[in-house]
């Protein structure tokens, strides 16, 4: 029987930990390693809902993208929001991992399984890791036929899990796409990299006011490039759990699971 260290393995040998980036926290933050599992739940957060998710389908294992505790915390007592769902999945006898920036940065990890939903081909790192060009942070590759930005964009809404942030757009819905840059989750310290790529649109969340505005601001008075597609943080990241899953399945003959919620926090939008 598989247990949590067996499962952690297969995993880390996929998504390389080397591959993450110096401020990240991946692996193990809840749970014995020596635990048996028989099912897991794949999930982008490790919220409390995730938790009870995991606990109604019979899970001994939840595997998220992003981590418990990427910041430092001084407490984990039951009042406090981290402290909830580590007391939680102790009580229920559940162990937390994760793979972050490793996995967005690895093959087959989160980029890549957002370009490959976009209908994105021929992909290459936006930025090469030093010592393997073929992995890397993002991803640059091209459509198999133009499209204007209009019907790209209404691609990328069919693709990804529906949320009320949306899919916003930022440029000339008629300006005709071909090549397209993507970043799952928060990505605008990558706009000028994608701006020096030549990228006709990216694809990526969390672009913030002031960066956005300047990309496009020099856009203009450029090429127009690049268009930008802003999506949920979430939304981005969720693409990557359904092949991780099947592998995990898979490699270590056990039960793994989907979570079916939502963890994007936004709840409704108005006057859109």
């Amino acid at each position: 029987m598989a247990t949590v260290a067996d499962i952690a393995e297969i995993l880390e040998f996929r998504f390389d930990p080397a591959l993450a980036e110096g401020w990240d926290v991946n692996g193990l933050s809840v749970g014995d390693p020596r635990a048996t599992v028989e099912r897991v739940l794949f999930a982008v957060d490790p919220t409390l809902a995730v938790v009870e998710e995991a606990i109604d389908a019979g899970a001994q294992l939840i595997v998220t993208h992003h981590p418990l505790m990427l910041r430092g915390v001084t407490s984990v007592a039951a009042t406090t929001a981290k402290g909830a769902v580590v007391h939680r999945a102790i009580s229920a006898g559940i162990a937390l991992y994760n793979a972050h920036t490793n996995a967005d940065a690895a093959a087959g990890g989160v980029c890549d399984a957002l370009a490959a939903a976009l209908g994105i081909e021929s992909t290459v790192p936006l930025v090469p890791a030093e010592d393997d060009g073929s992995v890397g942070s993002g991803r640059l590759g091209v459509l198999a036929g133009p499209l204007p930005l209009r019907d790209f964009a209404e691609r990328v809404a069919e693709a990804l899990p529906q949320t009320h942030h949306g899919v916003r757009v930022a440029g000339d819905l008629d300006a005709v796409i071909t090549t397209v840059a993507v970043v799952g989750g928060a990505g605008d310290s990558f706009l000028a990299l994608v701006q020096s790529a030549g990228a006709d649109a990216y694809v990526t969340a969390d672009l913030r006011h002031h960066p956005a505005l300047d990309a496009r601001e020099l856009a203009e008075i450029g090429d127009g490039r690049p268009h930008l597609v802003d999506v949920s943080h979430y939304a981005s990241e969720w693409l990557w759990l359904k092949e991780t899953a099947e592998h995990v399945a898979d490699a270590a003959g056990i039960d793994a699971i989907v979570s079916t919620l939502s963890t994007d926090p936004w709840t409704a939008r108005f006057g859109a």
